[in-house]
């Protein structure tokens, strides 16, 4: 394990920092200490956000070239570093193989999107104007610095989703990853745009105790945008404070997504669908499937088939590439999810698999016949339980799926597909998928939610917009008369 993994990157520079406590990052498996690290603390903050403003200026002069290397520097040394970094996160993380695999190759293509970005940022928009002999330019400014803090789940994706169109735009960011994934979240990102030749200060990794910093990282006066991604409570606490400051927020928050299995679906196509919505990374998935819907037609037979399937999904040990539900990531969220899970047996809802407690892993629970205005389907679970619920219209389900205060993620199954289109679009989601799972990310595809999921986008131009901010100039060619 390298020696820069316990460490905070600060101005190009590999040190502990400066806080009371000393954290160990476990092996939420078996509770094995990969590394200790001195956390940050205020001072630290404040050195990591004045060396992103200074190198921001600097970066913001770079070419496009000159961003574009750095970029496909970085894809280089992630696809040579692949095996380590995918080992280092089953490790870190307790993800299956399967799951850590597919969440780097979402980081890589996250920094292979932002080159096909870089471009944009030289090349205005040119309008007409009403004004005779006027042009208008649009163009493309680097927002300045970046404050992200990013998840546990998916680490390593959240990073760079941040860092590698911060790059392309001319951004500096300063990372706070979670300190359960402090590796997969920071140092690995660092370590990679330090040996593509990144200036230092332009990425700065830090992690902290919010007792001992408070919200010293969002009301720092440096960051234009905070970037955040975790709890629609925490994401609220944020916007407040960023609109207090007048800062830009990208907020990627809580979900309660459904899965929507219509009359004339294929019911084949939406259990395979099914098995990977609800149980990847062991349900630990903003956009995993929390509540199916099944029309009456399909209701027992999904409801048997699904149960069946899940009894055969392997859990265990994550070093093992056979296993695909691993560990929670920690205790409190073990006991979380096994107290939903006794909720909703005295809630009534029907016990179809009982899933049982080993250590840190919980194994797949399937409730049928659930209330949907119960707290089973109501809450974001993060966890391997699935809740079922019947339905007999088009209509009722629409309203079903909508009664949630979330709206991140969905999936509706049916061999209409223009049906299919019309039924997405009226999900109070931010992303909807007709025949296919919940969990999709495409990097040219907007990908964000509504109401209490989040508030703005990644991936695709929308995406990269979030790390611009827009500039008109107006070349007035012919000269112009005035009334006075």
């Amino acid at each position: 394990m390298s020696d820069k993994y316990s460490k905070m990157y600060i101005n190009g520079v590999w040190r502990e920092g400066s806080g009371e406590q000393v954290y160990e990052d476990k092996n939420p498996f078996n509770n094995e200490v990969i590394v200790k690290f001195r956390l940050a603390n205020q001072d630290d903050i404040d050195e990591a956000y004045t060396a992103a403003k200074a190198a921001q200026k600097e970066w913001a002069k770079s070419t496009a070239e000159e961003r574009k290397a750095v970029l496909m520097r970085a894809v280089k040394l992630l696809q040579e570093r692949k095996d380590e970094i995918v080992s280092v996160m089953v490790k870190e993380t307790g993800s299956s193989y399967v799951k850590a695999a597919s969440e780097f190759m979402a980081g890589l293509g996250s920094v292979l999107a932002a080159v096909e970005y870089v471009d944009s940022m030289f090349q205005p928009q040119i309008f007409p104007a009403q004004i005779p002999g006027k042009e208008n330019h649009v163009y493309r400014e680097p927002a300045g610095v970046i404050g992200a803090i990013v998840a546990f789940n998916f680490p390593l994706y959240m990073g760079l989703r941040v860092a590698a169109p911060a790059i392309a735009a001319g951004d500096a960011v300063v990372i706070k990853p979670d300190t359960q994934t402090f590796i997969s979240g920071g140092p690995i990102i660092a370590d990679i745009f330090e040996q593509a030749g990144l200036p230092k200060g332009v990425v700065n990794v830090i992690a902290y105790d919010i007792a001992e910093v408070g919200d010293y990282m969002i009301e720092h006066p440096v960051p234009r945008i905070i970037s955040f991604t975790g709890s629609t409570g925490a994401g609220r606490h944020i916007a407040q404070l960023c609109g207090k400051h007048l800062k830009r927020t990208s907020l990627e928050l809580g979900g309660n997504n459904a899965f929507v299995v219509l009359e004339d679906a294929d019911l084949d196509q939406a259990i395979d669908a099914a098995v990977f919505s609800k149980f990847m990374n062991s349900g630990q998935v903003c956009i995993c499937t929390n509540r199916f819907f099944v029309h009456r037609k399909h209701y027992e037979t999904f409801v048997g088939r699904f149960a069946e399937r899940a009894k055969q999904v392997p859990y265990g040990d994550t070093s093992d590439p056979k296993v695909i539900i691993g560990p929670l990531i920690n205790e409190r969220q073990v006991e979380k999810v096994l107290g939903i899970a006794e909720d909703a047996k005295k809630d009534g809802a029907r016990l179809v698999l009982e899933g049982e407690r080993i250590g840190g892993v919980v194994t797949p629970f399937v409730f049928a016949d659930v209330d949907p205005k119960s707290r089973l389907a109501q809450t974001e679970i993060f966890g391997p339980i699935a809740s079922i619920i019947p339905f007999e219209s088009d209509d009722e389900v629409l309203a079903l799926v909508n009664d949630t205060e979330y709206g991140l993620s969905g999936a509706v199954f049916t061999t209409d597909l223009d049906k299919g289109v019309a039924f997405a679009r009226a999900f109070e989601s931010g992303m909807t998928h007709v025949n296919d799972t919940t969990i999709n990310m495409d990097m040219k595809a907007p990908f964000g939610g509504e109401k209490a999921s989040g508030i703005g986008h990644y991936h695709g131009e929308i995406g990269f917009e979030e790390f611009t901010t827009t500039k008109w100039v107006s070349v007035q060619k012919d000269r112009r008369s005035f009334p006075f």
